[in-house]
């Protein structure tokens, strides 16, 4: 193709620059969802790492991917995310793991198994609400502004947790002193 002077630049544009145009207005697209979904700058490249494990040439499926957070406190970290059907799924795995007769060990097991798995169901609770967002418009910022309103995470779960487990605390001190009541009595 030659180059005319009156020819606009679209019709000069190699095939390559298109494609590479529209790749990466498409990675730019993808890169706004999932920051109106984690709201956190700071978190953002760890969750565009994980969640790319997850996603390899556009097929979704589970792989391992750590998270701390998901490890010491696997239901609080599912809430936050707003992943409820998950955090509810994992209370009820950790109290059968907490019955099992392996004790602590059981526990231990169930806290290493969440932590490597639990980032999974956040990267679903993402592509479902990309899915809601992306169906309800056809406009990429219009579906930004829909992600940033069901995406995002729960503050108030910090503080439902943080209250639960200084009333937990708590409770596990005043059971020892009256253990220890009880136990100087009986001496």
């Amino acid at each position: 193709m030659e180059n005319h002077p009156n020819t606009q630049a679209s019709e000069t544009a190699e095939p390559s620059d298109t494609a590479e145009n529209t790749a990466e207005v498409q990675t730019q697209y993808e890169d706004a969802m999932l920051d109106a979904f984690v709201q956190k700058p700071e978190k953002f490249s760890w969750y565009k790492r994980t969640f790319a494990k997850f996603s390899q040439n556009g097929v979704d499926s589970f792989a391992w991917s750590w998270s701390w957070w998901a490890f010491f406190v696997t239901f609080w970290f599912l809430l936050y995310r707003k992943s409820y059907l998950a955090a509810l799924g994992y209370f009820g795995a950790a109290v059968v793991f907490s019955l099992l007769p392996l004790g602590l060990i059981g526990s231990l097991i169930f806290m290493v198994l969440a932590g490597g798995t639990a980032p999974y169901f956040v990267y679903k609770t993402y592509k479902e609400l990309k899915q809601k967002a992306e169906a309800a418009s056809t406009d990429d910022e219009m579906r930004i502004a829909t992600m940033k309103q069901l995406g995002g995470y729960h503050t108030w779960v910090v503080v439902v947790a943080a209250i639960i487990n200084v009333l937990m605390l708590i409770g596990v001190v005043i059971g020892f002193l009256a253990l220890g009541v009880v136990l100087s009595q009986h001496q």
